[in-house]
């Protein structure tokens, strides 16, 4: 997710500078959505007889079981939470490359570098400090995920798609488990302090 907002990103504000505000608008869109309300679509495109299994029917790929499945539910979730946080992460990223200055892409031409280069040694190093917090912020939201799951698979099948915020529901309000859920709750609060403070210090050394 943070790579494919990265590389969208820098298309929009190196290449398609004319319409940076009609793509800004169209990827942020999905993070107002109601995550109830795009769970519910998702799920109706993705259902066995959804849209996406008559497109695939069209060119003779039988039907995708995607919510029967551990593998193709866990590919729905991927592609339910990439299609809501990419747009959020690129418009960090694109601010971020907005600040960097012309200068620098001036120089790496007269030095010959061709837009590769000049992505691959100006702007990813620029990008440094939002790529740590991005990085952070999804490692957060990846152990807290649960209302697309939720929705979607209800953690199957066969808790295929079980997450660690579902667990916990299900532990403290389907077993009515507190004391255990509450624990788990403390752990994952250490983990992400751990995750984070171990991000932070590698962010430091480079």
């Amino acid at each position: 997710m943070l790579i494919t907002s990265t590389l969208l990103g820098s298309i929009i504000h190196r290449g398609v500078k004319k319409l940076k505000s009609f793509f800004e608008a169209s990827y942020f869109i999905p993070v107002l959505v109601d995550a109830v309300a795009y769970s519910m679509i998702f799920l109706l495109i993705f259902q066995d007889r959804g849209i996406i299994n008559f497109i695939l029917s069209k060119f003779g790929i039988d039907a995708i079981p995607w919510l029967k499945q551990s593998i193709p539910a866990k590919l729905l979730i991927v592609i339910v939470v990439t299609w809501r946080w990419t747009g959020y992460n690129m418009i960090l990223f694109l601010a971020a490359m907005q600040n960097i200055p012309e200068d620098y892409y001036e120089a790496a031409t007269i030095d010959g570098a061709n837009s590769w280069q000049k992505f691959l040694y100006v702007t990813l190093p620029s990008l440094k400090p939002i790529i740590l917090f991005t990085s952070i912020m999804s490692t957060i939201g990846t152990l807290n995920l649960f209302t697309e799951p939720f929705l979607l698979t209800n953690g199957g099948p066969n808790n295929g798609t079980m997450t660690l915020g579902l667990y916990i529901y299900n532990q403290a309000f389907v077993s009515l488990n507190m004391t255990y859920a509450a624990t788990i709750s403390v752990i994952i609060l250490l983990i992400v302090g751990a995750l984070t403070f171990i991000q932070l210090k590698l962010g430091d050394k480079k």
